[in-house]
């Protein structure tokens, strides 16, 4: 197939998005304003007939010192990934992005590789031998996944977590996602297990009420999401990021955003962000006080997502991003035995991909992010 690439409008990209089940929610236009700091460009490939058949957000980050660019399409673009032909839609990208300045590109295909079904990863780790996700017989995979990895190193595309050029995966390469498709909502609590559900049955009888809250509400998830940062040792981010996202998200579109608050006798003592894009939603950032857990307002606020997620017509509920790890003294193991009790799977995608346009100037940044 032929393929023409050029700048589009917005509304060309979110008509593409609209007319798709599924793109992340860092690929529509209006995540260009969440990112006010890099400049952005949409991208659209079309047909011999002229139909839009492809788009992509691109986000433009100037290299200190010099008029030179990494560009970069989180969890993009949005393409026909298992065409046979990739060269075709990403040579005259990358000839597009070099013209534009760029030095190197960043892309993370949205391809999921394999799956782990909920079972199996607690199996895993009652048996204590597998340490890693990766080191655990799947329960799907995607045989395609591997012919575009290997188009992709063939066409000199790097992969962060090869030990190559590449400077690491900055989106999650492993997410835990619950799938509502062609479910019933009892089913779906069916499959949490003991512990989820007695915890969701405690917060209901200590008079947890969750509540959807708007944009005046954002400076009290902002206290809660400071509170979290610190006991979890994180850089928060400042309560006007989050006061520009939902006011760039709700002018493309009032259901892309949500906030949910958790009270408990009038205080609240959890709150949640919520991304939707077409059937996809997203559990975007949570946040949490230190006091008062016993009550469980965070699986509250959880299950009350995933009754509005499955209201809206989803077809999976996406808990962002989970360690690979299965050991249990590993700090980061809690967040995997958190989403493992949804019952849902766990998801590997194919990664973050680097093609370097200039090899010195990608290695000077390669050597710059290493060190931060």
């Amino acid at each position: 197939m032929s393929l023409r690439l050029r700048t589009i409008t917005r509304e060309e990209h979110l008509a593409f998005v609209q007319s798709r089940t599924s793109a992340s929610h860092m690929q529509v236009p209006s995540w260009a304003d969440v990112k006010a700091e890099w400049r952005s460009e949409s991208l659209g490939w079309f047909d011999a007939s002229g139909r839009i058949v492809g788009a992509g957000l691109v986000l433009y980050r100037q290299l200190p010192k010099v008029k030179r660019y990494l560009a970069y399409l989180p969890e993009g673009p949005v393409i026909d990934w298992f065409d046979g032909d990739l060269d075709g839609w990403l040579k005259p990208m990358l000839a597009h992005l070099k013209a534009q300045g760029a030095f190197t590109v960043k892309m993370g295909p949205p391809v999921v590789i394999r799956r782990w079904e909920a079972q199996t990863i607690k199996d895993a780790i009652a048996g204590k031998e597998a340490k890693r996700l990766r080191d655990v017989e799947p329960d799907w995979y995607e045989p395609r996944a591997a012919e575009t990895a290997e188009q992709l190193r063939r066409s000199g595309w790097l992969q962060g977590e090869d030990g190559g050029a590449g400077f690491g995966d900055v989106q999650p390469r492993y997410v835990f996602q619950v799938p509502l498709g062609n479910r019933s909502l009892d089913d779906v609590q069916r499959g949490f297990n003991q512990l989820w559900r007695r915890n969701i049955k405690k917060a209901d009888k200590s008079g947890v009420e969750v509540v959807q809250g708007g944009y005046e509400e954002l400076a009290v998830f902002h206290q809660l999401y400071l509170v979290t940062a610190e006991r979890d040792r994180f850089t928060p981010r400042p309560l006007s990021y989050f006061q520009r996202m939902w006011k760039a998200l709700a002018a493309e579109d009032p259901n892309r955003m949500r906030l949910y608050l958790a009270y408990h006798d009038g205080e609240a003592l959890a709150a949640t962000t919520m991304l939707t894009v077409g059937e996809h939603v997203w559990y975007s950032y949570g946040a949490s006080a230190n006091h008062k857990r016993e009550v469980k307002p965070s699986n509250a606020i959880q299950w009350r997502m995933i009754r509005d997620s499955y209201a809206l017509g989803a077809s999976v509920y996406d808990l962002r991003g989970i360690s690979d790890t299965l050991d249990e003294d590993d700090h980061l193991f809690g967040l995997i035995q958190f989403k493992v009790g949804t019952g849902g799977q766990a998801a590997e995608y194919l990664g973050e991909w680097d093609f370097p346009l200039n090899k010195l100037l990608h290695k000077a940044l390669d050597i710059y992010m290493s060190r931060r």
